[in-house]
């Protein structure tokens, strides 16, 4: 396959962003895309925000930093923004209809030789491949959050994907300076397969009265290793979003392990959904 040098990111909020500021500082030509010239003028001051920490902690240049925002192009609509497109990334809200119809889009418009990757954290990578006319060009491309620190890139195989794109992901996200892992399709996948059930059992000991969520944390930080308790994850990671992977789980495995306290559905519902609100498990200046 040919050098990608062109990369497409569907998407502008924390994901969307953090990868193409990736991208962009890997030398890569980006289009961002977002619904409005609003939220794409936002997704780029993030970005500009992002490397100007970087700069202030002398780990970018200024000419690196305006390097690599001068190679990101933000647009408001998937046609144009997929046209030359070597590879493009899907990192909308979790939701299958949703991501369903932009890949409807990008399918009919970008170029023959294109890959297409999503960002989805539990979604069925064969089930999304399946509404394109590409299937074995579609791949999984789950990054971290945040993005640029965060090393690990869960390379998922869907049914019909072919080696040879496994193989040119697989590189294309070492030259990110990340480190791939390869998992076949599975509900979650690896990662949120093993950590939604450790915060789902979290939030089930604070439903139950065992310990207050500060408890459950340093018991996993202090006795585990973990770097910040189940729960403060569940709020940086968003509860919603935990709630939504969990329903993915629970509907793939028809595994009442899986199935989501009834705390965190409550929480979801009161609009207690963590840092982003400013209240979750604990507290947040907004």
């Amino acid at each position: 396959m040919s050098e990608i040098k062109n990369v497409t990111v569907i998407g502008g909020g924390t994901m969307g962003n953090g990868i193409a500021h990736v991208f962009a500082m890997s030398s890569f030509r980006v289009n961002l895309v977002e619904t409005n010239r609003e939220l794409a003028d936002k997704a780029l001051a993030a970005i500009d925000k992002n490397l100007s920490r970087m700069q202030s902690k002398g780990k970018i240049s200024q000419d690196e930093k305006s390097t690599a925002l001068g190679r990101i192009e933000t647009h408001t609509g998937v046609k144009g923004a997929v046209e030359n497109a070597g590879l493009v990334i899907e990192a909308v809200p979790e939701n299958f209809e949703l991501k369903k119809k932009i890949f409807e889009q990008v399918d009919q418009y970008a170029p023959a030789s294109a890959i297409l990757a999503s960002n989805t954290s539990s979604i069925s990578i064969t089930k999304l491949a399946a509404a394109t006319k590409r299937p074995d060009k579609f791949i999984g491309m789950h990054f971290f959050n945040p993005v640029p620190v965060m090393k690990l890139v869960e390379v998922i195989n869907g049914l019909k994907t072919s080696p040879d794109i496994t193989k040119t992901v697989l590189t294309i996200s070492e030259n990110l300076g990340k480190v791939p892992v390869e998992a076949n399709d599975s509900p979650g996948f690896v990662s949120n397969r093993v950590l939604m059930p450790m915060i789902n059992e979290a939030i089930y000991c604070v439903y139950e009265g065992v310990a207050t969520p500060e408890a459950v944390d340093n018991v996993m930080k202090l006795g585990m290793a973990h770097p910040m308790g189940p729960l403060r994850l569940a709020d940086f990671i968003g509860l919603d979003v935990c709630l939504d992977i969990l329903h993915v789980l629970y509907d793939g495995f028809k595994d009442p392990k899986y199935r989501p306290c009834p705390l965190l559905v409550k929480m979801v519902d009161a609009g207690k959904l963590g840092n982003k609100t400013g209240s979750g498990f604990y507290a947040y200046e907004m």
